[in-house]
């Protein structure tokens, strides 16, 4: 499963990236606005960290807008995939992105019926939001279950990526349950590497050796 990073601090990126182990970046209008910085520099700066795919959100919401905005995005930098809300307007833009080759990533999904469709008009990635269902009582990971479901069924393409996750343990649940891809909070992604008997037992490891008086190098 490929880990997406959820934020703008380039700082952090700077610092996670290093570890190899981060294969691209998603943005939205919240952390745009958080940044204080114009959107356009954000994103340039992103990608030239980040070599995966790094998702930008229009703010459009009527389809002429979102086409060219998506467009004017898509020109900031060859791996820039272009967001747009699941939202009626958001899917005809996302299907005429398709036809000319841009990538999208679909936001906002809530049901597999949405991701049906999103699929259907071509979408590259779709974002079901686990959390945030979860947090009104529905079953997030269930949702990505059933979109897997659905997709393996027919074929489709569209890359399932896990969106609004909270804990290390909903990324564990978001494999399980078979998403291609999960983004994930700067807080999130350094907790996974983080667990108290590891930390004990290296702890354990080091007082061992230091007994022993020896060097490997």
């Amino acid at each position: 499963m490929q880990l997406f990073l959820d934020t703008t601090d380039i700082g952090l990126l700077k610092e996670l990236t290093a570890t190899g182990l981060v294969d691209g970046v998603t943005t939205n209008p919240t952390l745009i606005a958080k940044s204080g910085r114009p959107m356009l520099e954000v994103i340039a700066e992103i990608c030239e960290l980040v070599d995966g795919p790094v998702s930008a959100e229009v703010a459009a919401t009527d389809v002429e807008g979102m086409l060219a905005e998506g467009e004017k995005l898509a020109k900031v930098a060859a791996n820039v995939v272009v967001k747009l809300p699941l939202t009626r307007n958001g899917l005809i833009a996302t299907a005429e992105f398709a036809v000319q080759g841009i990538e999208t990533n679909v936001t906002l999904c809530f049901s597999a019926a949405q991701a049906l469709l999103a699929a259907k008009a071509g979408a590259t990635y779709i974002s079901p939001f686990v959390g945030r269902l979860d947090d009104h009582g529905a079953d997030g990971m269930g949702l990505i279950q059933e979109i897997r479901a659905i997709y393996d069924n027919y074929g489709y393409d569209t890359e399932i990526l896990a969106a609004s996750i909270r804990t290390p343990a909903h990324v564990t649940a978001a494999a399980l349950a078979g998403a291609d891809c999960a983004t994930i909070p700067p807080a999130v992604f350094a907790d996974l590497f983080k667990h108290p008997l590891t930390e004990k037992g290296l702890e354990q490891f080091m007082s061992d050796w230091a007994k022993t008086g020896q060097s490997i190098l």
